[in-house]
């Protein structure tokens, strides 16, 4: 896929046009979303033409109907923990949903005019899901049943992956304790549903009273407030501790992981407040404790399929929870990220381009 280079002058190469008026590019030229430099979603995104992506080898062209913001997209525009831009320009968003309207070779005719979500679009390069056109190896693309919404499907990706990983990593969860800490969340209420769905008691832990009947409906057997004594009242639900632990806030629930985790359990974690967490270590060595952090650009590819199979099992028996709290044309693609940021809608957020 290419882009105009870094050095274009904006005049020439970002001229703003309405929804409709994409209609009227020429077939290689499309809208997009891009930024140069990292900083504040308002300040650097471009919104404006650029060329319409051809696809490779094994790859698939996707006209994008929707395109999920995720928390890591987010941090990857602002600069998160200081790390450095990764390329001149870059079109941001992993994961997205459309129709396949172009094939490279080695990929069947047959998977033209095809309703597909995909995931890791910018995954190690530069073009994401922002924008009208993306490609993606045909791996990547995986398809989306007629019921299921474009808007539904391009929320898929990273959370359904990391997840499925954060759960089933370490084996199957049949008839084993889970417990879900941000049980609520995107990728907190996947995890639940995929620990239920294969049979775990789940118990899933909350900000607020209000998020508890989420984390009920996506599939945890008890929902716990996080606060005073949550310790004790899981130990209440589970004597014998708990099998496996997934959770969103690492270095804030480490001495929770000492009280209540099982003999030999696994603490599965893909994010942490602080960059450089103190542990409870003599507790969690004494329990032969395994901690397994989950990235999700770096999920193993069989893993990844794994996940997808499984997503779209799911998504076919209506155990996923999704909703979606805004969304906004590619041109507002700042307030999206914003949106995000500052946790200003409950509910995913998504790019119509």
């Amino acid at each position: 896929m290419t882009v105009p280079s870094a050095g274009r002058n904006h005049a020439e190469a970002a001229t703003r046009r309405s929804p409709d008026a994409s209609d009227r590019l020429p077939a290689d030229r499309m809208r997009a979303a891009w930024y140069e430099q990292r900083g504040d979603a308002a300040t650097v995104f471009t919104v404006g033409e650029t060329d319409t992506p051809v696809p490779g080898e094994d790859e698939v062209r996707i006209r994008i109907r929707a395109s999920g913001v995720n928390p890591g997209d987010v941090k990857k525009r602002s600069g998160y923990f200081d790390s450095a831009m990764p390329y001149p320009r870059v079109i941001p968003h992993g994961d997205g949903a459309g129709i396949i309207d172009a094939v490279g070779s080695g990929v069947s005719q047959d998977l033209l005019g095809e309703r597909v979500w995909c995931y890791g679009a910018q995954w190690y390069r530069p073009f994401g899901t922002a924008a009208e056109y993306t490609t993606v190896p045909q791996t990547q693309a995986v398809r989306l049943a007629d019921p299921v919404s474009f808007e539904v499907g391009a929320c898929l990706g990273i959370p359904g992956l990391t997840s499925h990983r954060a759960v089933f990593a370490d084996g199957r969860v049949t008839d084993r304790v889970v417990l879900v800490v941000g049980a609520a969340g995107a990728v907190g209420s996947f995890a639940v549903a995929f620990a239920a769905w294969d049979g775990a008691q789940v118990i899933g832990v909350v900000r607020h009273e209000a998020e508890a009947d989420l984390a009920r409906r996506a599939g945890a057997s008890q929902a716990l407030v996080a606060g005073e004594g949550l310790a004790t009242r899981i130990r209440a639900i589970a004597p014998g501790g708990v099998d496996r632990i997934i959770d969103v806030s690492f270095s804030a629930n480490a001495d929770l992981y000492a009280e209540v985790l099982a003999i030999e359990g696994v603490v599965a974690t893909y994010f942490s407040p602080e960059a450089n967490p103190v542990l409870p270590y003599f507790p969690l060595l004494f329990k032969n404790a395994v901690i397994r952090f989950i990235g999700s650009d770096d999920i193993p590819a069989d893993a990844k399929r794994r996940a997808a199979r499984d997503i779209t099992t799911c998504l076919a028996e209506d155990r996923l929870m999704i909703s979606i709290g805004l969304t906004v044309d590619l041109k507002d693609i700042a307030r999206a990220h914003d949106a995000v940021e500052r946790r200003t809608h409950a509910g995913r957020v998504v790019v119509v381009p």
